[in-house]
């Protein structure tokens, strides 16, 4: 994501990654735990039941989770 650096991205991962189990736990990630410090791969391990069972709204969470955790810096 433009302009971000490594520390910024770590950031927005968390963020975002604590906002999918906020919004969408009970809904798409009720068989899943939430980590403390979630690396992008632990983000990443939640996008496909947040695209399979979040609204569109949650596809669109995962796919910024997935922009963030593939963007190379």
């Amino acid at each position: 994501m433009g302009g971000m650096d490594e520390v910024e991205r770590g950031r927005e991962i968390e963020r975002l990654y604590r906002r999918a189990f906020a919004e969408y736990g009970a809904v798409a990630l009720w068989s899943m735990a939430p980590v403390a410090h979630p690396t992008p791969g632990a983000a990443l391990a939640i996008t496909s039941a947040l695209r399979t069972y979040g609204s569109m709204d949650g596809r669109r969470l995962a796919e910024k989770i997935e922009r963030l955790c593939h963007a190379v810096t």
